[in-house]
């Protein structure tokens, strides 16, 4: 009995490992559009891309960025100014890419823009700090999605959506999965990427320090007597304990983005990271109570906890 069960899984990995290594043909000919370009992620897919031959529209949030950008890649790679955030920016970044792309469409659309801060306990932040995430990570990828949408249709491509564990990217979950449903009757596929704990920058640990002691400063006396003052030390070791020394690697995720793009049946979700497969996956399969057990042993008490 166990036996038969040992082959039929080495068989379905056997068959995965075999359909994934099939390649989409004629990638030289395929257009693809990444948000989100001036570093991190983005810029190393964009890169990564343009060295397959793929035909890149890279999208940057400052011109230094795109300059930047331009002058590490061939001249295949084509650079646009966009802020997400902005409806009638992401309408004339449309009409630049139907412009470059023609008749042929848009392959793939890599939905990369967003940012990690605001992030810090529920209390301490404002209405406002939550718009500011949604407006970039969610809102950011639907405005820029439902504008290209035709364009991905008519090449049967892809849509790769970056998702998270936090707020505004289980709102990207959501759509990437109703997105899915709805276009697979057009020959499209969606992906979703879901990235463990990355340092994409060597400044972003150094901002989000600042960040977090700029809430705290200005709190109110008491809501620093309830935390206590050790607290925001506290939370920045717990934070180091999520990030191992491979979360520089930014290729564990670039990896699973070209291979959603280029195969010819990708995945409908890669966990990217060690951590990601080792530890936020599978706490997402435990029952709640397991998992708040598991949080609450490292995640720092506020100082009148009861």
């Amino acid at each position: 009995m166990w036996l038969y069960l040992v082959v039929l899984v080495v068989l379905y990995y056997l068959l995965r490992w075999y359909r994934e290594r099939q390649v989409v043909s004629h990638l030289e000919d395929k257009f693809v559009f990444i948000t989100g370009c001036d570093s991190g992620f983005g810029n190393r897919l964009a890169r990564q891309l343009d060295q397959r031959g793929l035909r890149v529209l890279a999208a940057c949030l400052t011109e230094q960025g795109a300059e930047q950008l331009r002058n590490q890649t061939s001249d295949r790679l084509q650079t646009v100014i966009l802020d997400v955030t902005k409806t009638e920016n992401v309408t004339a970044t449309t009409n630049w890419v139907k412009e470059h792309v023609g008749d042929r469409g848009l392959w793939g659309l890599v939905n990369n823009a967003g940012i990690c801060t605001p992030m810090a306990p529920n209390e301490w932040l404002t209405k406002q700090d939550f718009v500011k995430v949604l407006d970039v990570n969610l809102l950011g990828v639907i405005d820029v999605t439902l504008s290209l949408l035709s364009l991905v249709r008519k090449a049967r491509g892809r849509v790769v959506n970056v998702s998270s564990y936090c707020i505004s990217k289980y709102g990207v979950e959501a759509f990437s999965d109703s997105l899915r449903r709805e276009l697979s009757y057009f020959g499209v596929k969606v992906a979703m990427i879901e990235p463990g704990y990355f340092v994409t920058n060597m400044t972003q640990d150094e901002g989000f320090i600042g960040y977090l002691q700029a809430l705290w400063n200005p709190a109110s006396p008491e809501l620093k007597e309830l935390y206590g003052e050790n607290f925001p030390a506290d939370f920045l070791k717990t934070l180091s304990l999520l990030k191992p020394r491979w979360t520089q690697n930014l290729s564990l995720v670039t990896d699973c983005m070209e291979h959603a793009l280029t195969a010819c049946h990708p995945r409908t979700r890669y966990s990217a990271g060690w951590d990601a497969k080792f530890i936020y996956l599978p706490m997402s399969y435990l029952p709640s109570f397991l998992v708040d057990l598991i949080v609450y042993c490292y995640y720092p008490q506020p100082a009148k906890a009861l």
